[in-house]
């Protein structure tokens, strides 16, 4: 193991996790490195990281990169939430929306309440009514089959789903006298453009960018990386080496061999086509997933253009099915070809090995799904610059790496796994079809504890550290069909009328806020 001062850094591969990487080392780490970042055409990018969750905020004010600033480089727009189309049943639609939904009581969450009134309501009414202060019912009014409630209710609590389905947004503080604790939001973007953002960042603050095809790569006598050898010859030493390589793990793959845990028996699809077509009004601030009879279809709203995509199994829809379905339903004009992405989701056993880094695709892969794609870039990113090491690199700094890593990987897997699991959909194929398949696997005993214990208790964990929230697990469950068959008898302690006027009056605050917000496309026009 290397006992040397870490200092000459080598990124393998540019794109949007390379030039993250180096913008955030040479942000935080300023002269104590030298980092060189090696980029070529040949490695290639995916493209298909334009939608983010929440936290990449954090990322950029770090950096201090402005949001205005972040805005009008990358083309972006803003993302309110998820919305998940024809997913537990044809027809159905809900979404994961950011933010918290309702208030809690106490030690108990908000959702117990809900459950509570949703069920006393039905009890003393013999069916659910929604009350006249729901000034924006629902969507989908459809009922799950079985349940003594509309599930869909459950988002007239959500400020930031609200927002999304009258395509508004404002940051609440600039909303007078709001008492709403505040909206959530993440972006749609081009990743192109972030990445020329990114790059332009980080050479102005020292990265030494190379362009060049690597050829070979020389190992010590213990197996770590020595250097790497460009097609022009010249030769790059470094004491970290950093793979954002993507599919092709150039360093960690195939030069220290380092295997891939490969999960298709519990995520199928093995295939996409991305393809932009014209920007349409109006700009939605969510981004918009519909099943489809093999897997599901992508839409994200840019300001410029319309990202689009296609997601499937290829041993349930031929690549030429995919594509002509992706393209009957674009709402804009094309403007280019589709591009074909084979993929295999699962992760690389160690993320760290020897002096080897990977981080981006290279480091594993798990569906688009819940635009988890860059938060994976970002954590693995501040993983590393917690973990870096001073005096050399010890079996200490890989394996705690290696195990934050497993287990974030571990629990976004449940999470996908889950909206597939829980499906009620008719496939086109019969018992032989994806969903019917999804249905009957067996699916990890992490995940099947969760399901279990909402079921039963509607309760739901948040594990220390974990990625999505509560109010995620919860939108989800619900979207998809579970109907708890139980809540939290500290609800009994409030009246039904006090419970009702609580809610009633969320609802109502819920839709003064919207009514004050400006058009998500107001708002970033006026940017």
């Amino acid at each position: 193991m290397n006992q040397n001062n870490i200092k000459n850094i080598v990124i393998v591969g540019g794109g949007t996790s390379g030039w993250m990487t180096a913008a955030m080392l040479a942000k935080l780490f300023k002269s104590q490195l030298n980092i060189t970042l090696i980029e070529s055409d040949a490695i290639g990018t995916i493209g298909v990281g334009e939608a983010t969750i929440p936290p990449l905020q954090i990322f950029n004010s770090v950096l201090g990169i402005s949001e205005c600033d972040f805005i009008k480089a990358t083309q972006a727009t803003y993302k309110l939430g998820i919305e998940f189309e024809n997913w537990h049943r044809q027809g159905d639609a809900y979404m994961h929306a950011f933010g918290n939904i309702g208030r809690d009581l106490g030690f108990t969450a908000f959702h117990h309440y809900w459950l509570s009134s949703r069920a006393n309501n039905v009890k003393t009414n013999g069916s659910e009514t929604n009350s006249p202060h729901a000034k924006y019912p629902e969507i989908n009014r459809s009922q799950v089959e079985g349940s003594q409630y509309n599930p869909n209710d459950f988002w007239q609590y959500s400020l930031n789903y609200q927002a999304a389905k009258h395509n508004k947004f404002q940051p609440i503080q600039s909303i007078a006298q709001a008492q709403m604790s505040g909206i959530t939001h993440a972006y749609h973007f081009d990743a192109s453009l972030y990445a020329n953002l990114l790059r332009q960042y980080s050479i102005q603050r020292g990265v030494v960018r190379v362009e060049g095809t690597i050829t070979s790569t020389q190992l010590t006598n213990d197996g770590a990386i020595d250097s790497v050898t460009l097609q022009n010859g010249d030769c790059i030493n470094g004491d970290l080496f950093i793979d954002c390589s993507g599919f092709s793990a150039l360093l960690i793959e195939k030069a220290l061999g380092v295997e891939y845990e490969n999960w298709q028996h519990w995520l199928p699809c093995d295939s996409a086509y991305a393809v932009p077509c014209e920007s349409t009004s109006p700009l939605t601030p969510y981004t918009k997933a519909t099943a489809h009879d093999a897997g599901w279809q992508w839409r994200i709203p840019l300001q410029h253009r319309t990202g689009n995509g296609i997601v499937y199994s290829s041993q349930h829809m031929s690549d030429e099915q995919a594509k002509q379905h992706l393209l009957a339903n674009l709402d804009g004009k094309l403007l280019a070809e589709p591009r074909k992405i084979n993929f295999q989701t699962g992760r690389r056993t160690k993320q760290w090995h020897k002096n080897c880094v990977a981080i981006g695709l290279s480091s594993g892969f798990l569906e688009p799904l819940e635009s988890t794609g860059l938060h994976l870039v970002q954590s693995a990113i501040i993983r590393l610059t917690k973990l870096f090491p001073q005096k050399g690199i010890t079996p200490q700094h890989i394996d705690e790496f290696n195990r934050q890593s497993q287990t974030e990987f571990e629990q976004i897997r449940d999470f996908i796994i889950l909206h597939y699991h829980l499906n009620a959909k008719q496939s086109a194929d019969g018992e032989h079809g994806l969903w019917q398949q999804c249905r009957d696997m067996d699916i990890p005993e992490s995940l099947q504890r969760r399901i279990d214990l909402f079921k039963s208790t509607a309760t739901v964990f948040r594990h220390q550290d974990e990625l999505f929230t509560e109010a995620a697990w919860i939108q989800v469950m619900l979207g998809q069909g579970i109907t708890p068959t139980d809540f939290h008898p500290l609800t009994q302690a409030v009246r039904q009328i006090d419970l009702n006027d609580y809610l009633a009056n969320i609802r109502k605050v819920i839709a003064s806020t919207v009514d004050q917000m400006s058009s998500h496309e107001d708002y970033i026009a006026a940017l």
